[in-house]
């Protein structure tokens, strides 16, 4: 959404759509939140009289045809109106691009924070809330793995049949499409996972992004996860990559640091411990764990190719310009992603 004319004619659009689709007046404010790396949904804030509306729409360039359905996302959203899953309610669905341009869909705004630093004071003053921090991310995701999709009518959302043999095959066909560079280790990724893959887990809806930058906490105490957010690349398939993907970026205090384990809250101190984690996830999903760290590392290698299309991206849209922290975190993840197949960092008993 760019300043000038072009701000003016998307605001004057948004508003007579508003007028025409949902009840309320009162003159339109749009504010942008949130900062993608080009690649994400984008996001605004509405504001019209006393409602306020958080619109997301796909990103201006996509790495695959996947990438930003925002009306897939609002099936889901809608699904999960009524569950126990923590979100934010669906509000309308615009599947006419020339309305701003592309597609959108309207959902709740939900006030709160993104625990990552800074975090506010009190979680650094309170030990217990520093703690609550992961056993919240558990329980949601727990309250998530658990839904009866197929009584929610998401039949048809994915596709679970055969999932995890399908996953190495998926994303090296998926990086081959747009690498631009070889990522050491990853045939020695791919290998261990070829020779390590488990039997099917549980099937259930799944985020597939799932982390501490993915969900929202409220502002009051106790420490309170109020809404994942960010559903574009959710589906129907394994719900232990969620898990996997959380427990692959959750440093501990003293470890090598990870490439992303310590990128949200530097300072580990206090917060829960892997195995803190699974246990509370074991209890509340009764889930067999004993193949965790295959979902792990297969998390890591799906984001390491994932990430490498947003390199890809930079090389062909923005050659020019700085990528900074992101120009190596492709390759750094496929390492990680290694050495935890190893046993090198994150150390299973």
């Amino acid at each position: 959404m760019s300043a000038g004319g072009n701000h003016q004619r998307v605001r004057a659009a948004l508003s007579k759509w508003l007028d025409e689709s949902l009840p309320g007046s009162g003159e339109l404010e749009i504010e942008p939140i949130g900062v993608g790396q080009g690649t994400a949904n984008e996001m605004l804030l509405l504001r019209r009289g006393e409602d306020e509306y958080v619109l997301r729409r796909p990103p201006a360039h996509k790495v695959t045809e996947s990438a930003g359905s925002v009306a897939r996302e609002a099936r889901l959203l809608a699904a999960l109106s009524g569950t126990a899953v923590r979100h934010a309610e669906f509000v309308a669905l615009c599947d006419d691009s020339t309305v701003i341009g592309a597609p959108f869909l309207l959902m709740e705004r939900i006030r709160g924070f993104v625990p990552s630093d800074p975090l506010p004071t009190r979680f650094f003053q309170d030990p217990d809330l520093r703690r609550a921090i992961g056993f919240e991310l558990v329980d949601a995701l727990a309250e998530l793995a658990t839904v009866d999709w197929l009584a929610i009518g998401l039949d048809g959302f994915g596709k679970p049949n055969g999932f995890l043999k399908r996953q190495v095959d998926r994303w090296l066909w998926q990086l081959e499409s747009y690498q631009q560079r070889d990522l050491v280790g990853k045939d020695d990724v791919v290998a261990w996972l070829e020779a390590n893959l488990p039997q099917d887990g549980p099937v259930g809806i799944m985020h597939g992004d799932y982390s501490t930058f993915n969900v929202m906490f409220a502002n009051s105490e106790p420490a309170t996860l109020r809404a994942i957010i960010d559903w574009d690349t959710a589906t129907i398939g394994e719900v232990l990559m969620d898990f996997g993907h959380l427990l692959a970026r959750w440093d501990e205090p003293g470890e090598q640091r990870t490439t992303l384990g310590s990128s949200d809250i530097a300072d580990r101190t206090g917060l829960a411990s892997r195995r803190d984690l699974i246990q509370r996830y074991s209890d509340r999903t009764g889930f067999d764990l004993s193949s965790i760290r295959y979902y792990e590392v297969l998390s890591l290698f799906k984001l390491s190719c994932i990430m490498e299309g947003q390199y890809a991206n930079h090389v062909l849209h923005t050659p020019d310009a700085p990528m900074g922290p992101y120009t190596n975190i492709g390759p750094d993840l496929m390492v990680d992603a290694l050495k935890i197949a190893r046993g090198e960092v994150h150390p299973h008993d």
